[in-house]
């Protein structure tokens, strides 16, 4: 069976963007000035508020893969360790996505259901990019496996907890040891460090493949 594992790094849009109405929505329920700034900051998390700023795809089998993520500067591309790195705006990036994902049999994510999935196929909407694969089949349909649901047993264990913190558990280099987590993505994306988000990004695929290597090692079961 061919399974590519995939990630997305996000931003929130800049808040004044938004109309007068737009604000005064979201920030219907805030009361503090702390708890606007939440709101401000929390932007990333949703894809009517945020965009998708890289998307990251490894084969765990080979450990070959590519990241598609946004730059300022004209076309950048490289290759480092057999995962090719390239820039192009949201629009390009979905498109690459959807045309890679066609070809494989079963996609790998963690805590894809509630964040990567619905976020692209929003953006995807957005974009007028159609796609090329159901993200979201049933939950427990092959097709899409969900590493933070099938660890957790699809709810069985109450607290779920981040990568870093399964990987910590294994023994699995975690991308946040390098001193960057999903909250600096937007302050390393307003400086300009695209690259650095994208390697980031790369990070989190290569944490998730050694975590799928351990559930199939020591925890599945035949």
């Amino acid at each position: 069976m061919s399974r590519i594992i995939f990630d997305i790094e996000t931003v929130g849009k800049d808040f004044s963007s938004f109309d007068s109405s737009t604000q005064d929505y979201l920030l219907r329920w805030t009361e503090t000035e702390k708890e606007k700034e939440l709101v401000k900051e929390g932007l990333s998390f949703y894809p009517l508020t945020g965009e998708i700023v890289t998307i990251g795809m490894l084969n765990p089998d080979s450990m070959k893969g590519a990241v598609y993520f946004y730059s300022e500067e004209s076309l950048l591309q490289f290759e480092e360790d057999g995962i090719r790195f390239e820039s192009g705006t949201e629009k390009e990036m979905i498109e690459k996505f959807w045309n890679t994902i066609k070809a494989y049999d079963q996609f790998i994510t963690f805590n894809g259901r509630t964040f990567d999935c619905p976020f692209i196929m929003v953006r995807s909407a957005v974009n007028k990019v159609k796609p090329t694969r159901h993200l979201m089949p049933n939950r427990y349909h092959s097709t899409h496996m969900d590493l933070l649901d099938i660890l957790t047993f699809y709810g069985a264990s109450k607290r779920r907890f981040n990568l870093d913190m399964w990987c910590k558990t294994f023994g699995i280099k975690s991308p946040k040891s390098d001193g960057i987590t999903g909250y600096e993505v937007k302050g390393l994306f307003e400086s300009g460090r695209y690259v650095d988000i994208a390697r980031y990004c790369m990070g989190d695929l290569k944490a998730t493949a050694e975590l799928l290597f351990v559930w199939e090692n020591y925890i599945k079961v035949s």
